[in-house]
């Protein structure tokens, strides 16, 4: 039997997620011949979000190429999050037609589409996986953290990975912060930290400024930590799991060592 464009289009995602993607689209459109199972609503769902994104062209252009790859790392991570134990949601997020899933899935395949920075596609994914396992996040509450996700920049991104791991990798006590530094990358990523502190995603907020020009403490990257709004797009993107070369480059723009 033919495959379908749906799953043709997941397959093409292995330009960027690797061979996982053909195995990803063999569980979500031949189940049958798969040796681990994903629950029916979830796929349903992304074959629905494959199918949409596909149409009836087999010349994939790489924007659905990017589709392709997200969809196969939901269906990666959806697999490891059922192996934790963590099942899939039964409160109405998912639905016999389209439903609050179909728009979650639908709004994080049309960000990988057109995210130029290829690493964000795969937590793009984790973000429609994640989302299905959370009954406490309703779909609004998701949409908010993938639109927060998507205005951050990639160094924001792996900056809140490293405070969001600090437990397990601490970040460095020494030295402080620069406070005014006179090359473009450092002065981008302490740019990147204050943005990050201002918008509310990282405490403690920017400091005001003294009566009496008292000098500010210098702020540490061990004194960093995520707020609630933090937590949310670390949870969803799955920044736990991005890799630690970007963390240990975002760390060494502002002049940090990796602990």
């Amino acid at each position: 039997m033919d495959a379908q464009p749906g799953q043709l289009l997941v397959e093409s995602g292995e330009r960027i997620a690797g061979s996982m993607a053909r195995s990803a689209a063999g569980l979500l459109f031949d189940a049958s011949s798969a040796r681990v199972r994903l629950d029916p609503a979830l796929a349903q769902c992304l074959r629905r979000a494959a199918q949409d994104a596909a149409g009836l062209d087999q010349g994939f252009c790489r924007e659905q190429i990017r589709v392709g790859a997200a969809l196969a790392f939901a269906v990666e991570l959806a697999v490891t999050r059922t192996a934790q134990g963590r099942t899939v949601r039964g409160d109405g997020f998912f639905g016999a037609e389209r439903g609050a899933a179909d728009e979650v899935a639908e709004a994080a395949v049309l960000a990988a589409r057109v995210s130029a920075e290829e690493w964000r596609v795969r937590h793009l994914g984790y973000l429609i996986a994640e989302a299905a396992v959370s009954p406490d996040l309703d779909a609004g509450v998701v949409v908010r953290g993938l639109e927060l996700g998507k205005s951050l920049t990639g160094r924001q991104l792996a900056l809140l990975a490293a405070v969001g791991r600090r437990e397990r990798l601490p970040l460095p006590m020494a030295p402080a912060l620069p406070q005014d530094p006179r090359a473009w990358r450092e002065w981008g990523a302490l740019e990147d930290v204050t943005d990050l502190r201002r918008r509310g995603l990282l405490d403690p907020p920017p400091a005001q400024p003294r009566p009496g020009g008292t000098v500010l403490p210098r702020l540490r990257a061990a004194d960093l930590r995520l707020t609630r709004r933090g937590v949310l797009v670390h949870r969803l993107l799955g920044l736990d799991l991005l890799h630690e070369d970007r963390v240990t480059a975002a760390l060494a723009d502002l002049g940090l060592p990796r602990t």
